[in-house]
């Protein structure tokens, strides 16, 4: 099987033997084009502050670059190769034809022509509209989000682009998810998931928001329903979802040209990242918590019970496992955090001393922070620099640090951004739990796994154990587990996962002595949280930011007041 994770900055592909889910090659491209933030490519079009796009170009050389070098690597024969799975970041969505073709193939001058990438928040006034009308309302469905739609989905990016380029919205025939894009080139067959479905495109109990609530946001907005459905031929009008782990089609002549891979060899209905890594990590049982830990974090986990949790991202049916309800949470910060901090804050000395002693920037501070005591450096921070997506769905907060003094080195303000980290993420565990659906196990995986001190951490500040993943390509391997039950090498995910998935339980296990020292501090944490939670000075400031740079931005006035 081949696995094909697509993610924010690169796509990798990995290549998975069927009966032990053995990783015998892998292969990763990066994005040409990367994260368009800034302006539009070989353009001087300016982006507005929050905007985050990128290129279906650099998806389509994932397949025709990656893929290849992974087989390569394998030392596989092509014809082996039974069946292709992918996930995708999300929610990364995108306007095309009707054929499928990216609007922004046609006019790449036009911003909204492009993909939004999952972190792209410019379209916060228009989910705070949303949600205000759907709570007027009581609409049955705005409490399975945790009682807020995020910025990040489908229906608030979509009412951006009718608002702010209504010539885009008219043309685009379909407003798709990046993750059934590429199923879609695939196999020329057009297709949409459950998963993104349900936990971006607001499909619950069988239906997608009313006409009636769309044309309240705005009457032209009426329609946009159409524009992401396939539906089922004997029932106009009826949305048909494509369950996962399903056969979303067979590999097409052209797509076989780009991969190397056969014609006609199964392709599984397209998913999300995060979800896709629970099959992974062998947790797809009811209160097995996986937390992707990359660039951002995503929480997802199983359950047999319905809940509504505050500030979740979803709950949904059949979301990550069919038969099971499906939740997700997430911190749109993590990794990116660091990575922040690391680019902009710390002295040229620190890059001199890690690089005589032969370590990365991120590993010389890793060293320097873990030699200190719990609450050593005098330091609280809010992990809000890329707003907070749970639990108060708002992504117009930013970043605090409390404490700072004349003394503060770098590896304090690092180890500080780290706790904030651990802290939201227990804040998460909490708030599921405290809503009545239980935490059994706590599983990580993702990039960040390589940090150990940052894992102990987590487990401090947690007070349980952590479990891993066995992989380093999560998502691939999900995606590769995924394909073996479409190509029918398993019944079900679950019997797929068992022999495909690997972690290792109960990997770091919490010391005591720091957990209570930790317990002293995540109080204090949940005190500034809820100091800064309502916004008002962050947003004002983030307003004062806008309108300070240059034309063309929103006003202090203007449609960010009361986000």
């Amino acid at each position: 099987m081949v696995g094909v994770d697509f993610g924010t900055l690169s796509g990798r592909a990995v290549v998975v033997r069927v009966s032990d889910g053995a990783e015998v090659g892998s292969a990763v491209h990066e994005y040409t084009h990367g994260v368009i933030e800034e302006h539009l490519p070989d353009s001087s079009v300016r982006l507005g502050p929050d905007w985050a796009l990128q290129s279906p170009q650099d998806w389509l050389d994932v397949l025709r670059f990656a893929v290849p070098a992974a087989i390569s690597a394998a030392g596989v024969s092509p014809s082996q190769v039974v069946g292709v799975g992918t996930d995708f970041t999300a929610c990364t969505v995108l306007p095309t034809t009707a054929d499928g073709t990216p609007l922004c193939f046609e006019t790449p001058s036009l911003p909204h022509a492009w993909p939004k990438l999952w972190k792209h928040h410019a379209a916060q006034a228009h989910a705070d509209r949303i949600n205000a009308l759907a709570a007027s309302r009581g609409e049955s469905w705005l409490p399975r989000y945790g009682g807020k739609i995020s910025s990040e989905w489908e229906f608030a990016k979509g009412l951006q682009v009718l608002e702010e380029d209504p010539s885009i919205y008219e043309r685009a025939q379909r407003w798709i998810e990046a993750a059934d894009w590429i199923v879609w080139q695939l196999t020329g067959v057009e297709t949409r998931n459950v998963c993104t479905a349900g936990y971006k495109g607001i499909y619950q109990d069988g239906g997608y928001p009313s006409a009636e609530f769309l044309s309240a946001l705005n009457p032209d907005f009426a329609d946009f329903v159409h524009k992401l459905t396939v539906t089922e031929p004997s029932t106009p009008g009826a949305p048909v979802l494509a369950p996962l782990g399903g056969l979303a089609g067979r590999l097409t002549a052209r797509a076989a040209e780009w991969t190397g891979l056969p014609e006609g060899i199964a392709v599984a209905v397209g998913n999300v990242d995060a979800h896709v890594t629970a099959a992974a990590a062998d947790a797809v049982r009811p209160g097995q918590m996986v937390a992707i830990m990359g660039t951002s974090t995503c929480h997802v986990m199983p359950s047999d019970r319905l809940a509504e949790v505050p500030g979740m991202c979803g709950v949904v049916r059949d979301g990550i496992v069919p038969g099971l309800w499906g939740y997700e949470a997430g911190q749109s910060g993590v990794g990116d955090i660091f990575a922040w901090f690391v680019d902009n804050a710390v002295p040229s000395s620190y890059a001199q001393e890690a690089q005589a002693r032969g370590l990365s920037i991120h590993e010389h501070l890793t060293g320097l922070a873990a030699a200190q005591a719990v609450g050593e450096h005098g330091l609280l921070a809010l992990d809000w620099h890329n707003g907070n997506r749970s639990i108060l769905v708002d992504h117009h907060l930013s970043g605090v640090i409390v404490g700072q003094t004349l003394a503060t080195r770098p590896e304090d303000v690092y180890r500080a951004l780290i706790e904030a980290t651990a802290f939201g993420a227990r804040l998460i565990v909490e708030t599921f739990e405290s809503s009545g659906v239980p935490v059994e196990e706590f599983v990580v995986a993702g990039g960040l796994l390589k940090n150990r001190f940052l894992m102990q951490v987590y487990a401090d500040v947690l007070r349980r154990p952590l479990s891993v993943i066995g992989s380093e390509q999560g998502p691939a391997l999900g995606s590769a587990v995924h394909a073996a039950v479409a190509a029918g090498a398993y019944e079900d995910i679950e019997q797929a996962s068992a022999a495909m998935g690997k972690r290792t339980v109960a990997a770091y296990v919490p010391d005591d002595k720091a957990a209570d020292a930790y317990d002293l501090l995540y109080a204090e944490y949940r005190r500034l949280h809820d100091l800064f939670a309502d916004g008002g000075i962050l947003h004002t400031l983030r307003r004062l930011r806008n309108a300070a740079t240059g034309p063309g931005r929103p006003s202090i006035q203007g449609s960010e007041a009361g986000a």
